[in-house]
């Protein structure tokens, strides 16, 4: 590293900050770029993807409803998780730029981490509209509405964006005066607090709180209700009736699945035994990524409103191209 590398603010003999880390993330794999290309791709078709279920629920005043209210703040945190993280990771890796200054590493920790806590908590709230309508049916659309669920989802960005903002705020309590290599593709917290030379005591407590609130209570809260629906269902006498509930919980079971399986499975899978660093950062960088492509994929596909909304809009498409075709020709 060159003396602009090691550059650091010293504030007094103990406390040293760097002026720049450096991302170690992708190191010695063979034809990685194939990688970065393909990350390329996903991010593509992810921008594709959330910006044509966001213009379809826009557009399409039907699905201006409670439920379709938190799809669209799903797509929306996919889309901004995926553009926080993927071009940042495609500069930093591709183009080899991989020291990035102090506060712009703390600004993209804050991001990735918000926007992947949201998917998370949105998860949560697309399970109780599940919950409401199944076990609630009558009263469904007087507890399940616009005010309700905007209170909910603004509730969860304010509790989330406190927390986290607190989380990688006590950063700037750390003195660096060791390495400022980052053991990962992108600024996150647990390898950048594990580098300071001091008291990490508190770093380590938030780093649990922030695993607790992204991923332990969605997913305990998810199970509980999908435990809740199950009992509802049967009590349903009619199988066909059951059959017809449990379909409108598919979309978001597979999602679900998508987003929680593969974090719970490199969690558990390295508690139990060893992964390599490469292997291990591979698999981070598909989890954080793939479940914002999968997402609008599979709610355009598996939900039949969202199907019936395209189709019309491609009509109304068709007659509006039809009609100033004719009044050209006139």
């Amino acid at each position: 590293m060159g003396s602009e590398e090691k550059a650091a603010i010293i504030f007094n003999a103990t406390f040293i900050r760097p002026a720049k880390f450096y991302l170690n993330g992708f190191s010695n794999i063979p034809h990685v770029k194939y990688y970065y290309v393909f990350l390329c791709f996903v991010y593509i078709m992810t921008v594709v993807g959330n910006c044509f279920l966001l213009s379809v629920i826009y557009l399409v005043k039907t699905l201006h409803t409670p439920k379709y209210m938190i799809v669209f703040n799903l797509a929306f945190t996919d889309l901004c998780g995926s553009t926080t993280l993927i071009p940042k990771v495609l500069d930093t890796f591709l183009f080899d730029r991989r020291y990035i200054v102090y506060e712009a590493c703390l600004s993209y920790m804050f991001f990735v981490f918000i926007f992947a806590g949201m998917q998370s908590w949105t998860l949560v709230t697309m399970a109780y509209d599940r919950f409401i309508a199944i076990c609630f049916p009558l009263r469904y659309h007087s507890i399940v509405t616009k005010p309700a669920i905007a209170a909910m989802l603004l509730f969860c960005w304010f509790c989330l964006s406190s927390v986290i903002a607190v989380t990688v705020g006590l950063i700037n309590r750390l003195s660096f005066c060791g390495s400022v290599v980052v053991q990962s593709f992108y600024c996150d917290h647990s390898p950048v607090y594990r580098l300071a030379c001091n008291d990490t005591s508190i770093n380590n407590i938030m780093a649990w709180i922030v695993f607790i609130i992204i991923l332990c209570i969605p997913l305990i809260l998810i199970s509980l209700t999908y435990v809740s629906i199950s009992i509802a269902l049967a009590r349903i006498a009619s199988a066909e009736e059951r059959l017809k509930a449990m379909k409108t919980c598919t979309s978001h079971l597979m999602l679900v699945a998508i987003f929680f399986l593969p974090v719970v499975g490199t969690n558990i899978t390295a508690v139990v035994s060893y992964i390599h660093p490469n292997a291990r950062i591979i698999n981070s960088s598909l989890t954080h990524t793939i479940p914002a492509l999968l997402n609008p994929i599979i709610y355009s596909l598996k939900t039949e409103e969202v199907m019936n909304s395209i189709r019309k809009l491609c009509k109304r498409n068709r007659l509006s191209n039809t009609t100033l075709a004719k009044k050209v020709t006139s």
